[in-house]
């Protein structure tokens, strides 16, 4: 029979997202991350591929801000829930779905979407790159220490109520998406995300607890955690493991990792997704306690090339003409001039001959600061034209901050 790709009925959902839990397993989520993701889905943004009155195939996209080089706030469309039924692999269905889905992007007022992928070479043909990283850790916290910065003591820590705290430690949030690429601004709803906290997943674990970090009253940093306690001949030997940690101020942040730190009768913490260049490696006394390790997170799609290169900002004067391949959004294709500095930028279509050759691919890599264009032409990914053009594009793409996508979507 015939596929169908259509919009999400709302009444469809249970049957939709029943179908993309078995393409990724078949084990059925909790009814509280079912509810939450029923109410988060966007219904209008949400594809369904049947064959006759069987979904075969899901996509979905959610709408959010992603700061970008500079601070700005691009609007973005967030890629997920994706999936294609085991029996319908290799009939274009994916490929049927990412068509129709960065169509619809276009035809908003979004010029870049992202998503976090469940196999990394899956989206490259798509004209998804790599743009941020996410770095885990598990450290020992017997013989690592965190050394305080001056001003330690006026920070009062404290236990509370997740639930009692939420919206403060939302504020807390939103007061630092602006200060990393990568970060995402959210719809309403989306502050419930890092509360859930289903007893099958905690792994012998406690609930979810919380400890906020407060400055003359104000709340001005949090952390979440699970203490999941064990014994062995020697001692007490828990992990803790980190959900969620923020602060305003480094004074504040590293106030926390020391109160992770010296926690009773734990003698490990575990993260699995902090920035790449986050301050702890500076804090801690021995890195090499850590036992860190990088993998790939968010990957970002240009739709819209040059509205997208234009709505960051530069770190070094930048004046390249691009010749830019992409076969899968065609729009894209063709040479660009780029001219920009740290207060702006225009993009706009050229004639002129080409400094740097490569697909669009490469310059959603680029595009967070992350991931430098020189890194990418010593893969052969991207060509040099004209002498120097490499590098006066790599620094000025380049991000003091490394860019960091701080949960998935």
């Amino acid at each position: 029979m015939t596929i169908e790709l259509r919009v999400l009925r709302p009444s469809e959902w249970s049957d939709w997202y029943g179908k993309l839990e078995r393409a990724f397993g078949g084990v059925t989520e909790s009814p509280e991350e079912r509810e939450l993701y029923h109410s988060l889905t966007e219904p209008e943004r949400s594809i369904g591929a049947w064959d006759g009155d069987e979904c075969i195939g899901t996509a979905g996209a959610f709408s959010f801000g992603v700061t970008v080089p500079g601070g700005a706030m691009v609007s973005a469309a967030g890629v997920t829930m994706v999936s294609v039924a085991a029996t319908h692999r290799r009939r274009g269905v994916l490929t049927s779905m990412m068509r129709r889905q960065l169509d619809d992007v276009r035809s908003g007022d979004e010029p870049i979407a992202a998503l976090t992928a469940s196999e990394p070479e899956i989206y490259g043909r798509f004209g998804y790159g790599i743009a941020t990283q996410q770095m885990s850790a598990t450290i020992d916290t017997v013989r690592g220490r965190i050394g305080l910065p001056e001003g330690a003591d006026a920070v009062r820590l404290r236990f509370a109520d997740v639930e009692a705290v939420a919206q403060e430690c939302e504020a807390v949030y939103v007061r630092s998406i602006g200060s990393r690429p990568g970060m995402l601004a959210r719809k309403p709803g989306w502050e419930r995300l890092p509360l859930l906290d289903p007893p099958g997943q905690r792994d012998g674990a406690s609930p979810l607890q919380c400890v906020v970090a407060e400055r003359d009253g104000e709340i001005v940093g949090f952390v979440r955690f699970h203490n999941k306690p064990e014994w062995g001949a020697g001692g007490p030997k828990g992990t803790i493991t980190l959900r969620h940690i923020e602060a305003l101020d480094p004074v504040t942040y590293a106030v926390l990792w020391r109160f992770l730190f010296d926690i009773d009768l734990t003698v490990q913490v575990v993260t699995r997704n902090r920035p790449v260049d986050d301050p702890l490696l500076h804090l801690v006394n021995d890195v090499r306690r850590c036992e860190v390790r990088v993998r790939d997170s968010m990957f970002v799609r240009l739709v819209e090339l040059g509205a997208a290169l234009e709505a960051r900002t530069y770190q070094t004067p930048v004046d390249v003409v691009f010749d830019v391949t992409d076969d899968f959004c065609p729009w894209n294709a063709g040479r660009w001039r780029l001219t920009g500095d740290h207060k702006g930028a225009s993009c706009k279509r050229t004639e002129d001959d080409a400094d740097l050759a490569l697909s669009v691919r490469e310059l959603g890599s680029a595009y967070l600061g992350g991931i430098s264009l020189a890194a990418l032409a010593g893969a052969g990914r991207v060509q040099e034209l004209r002498p120097g053009a490499l590098a006066e594009a790599s620094v000025a793409f380049a991000s003091d901050i490394a860019p960091w996508l701080p949960h998935g979507f």
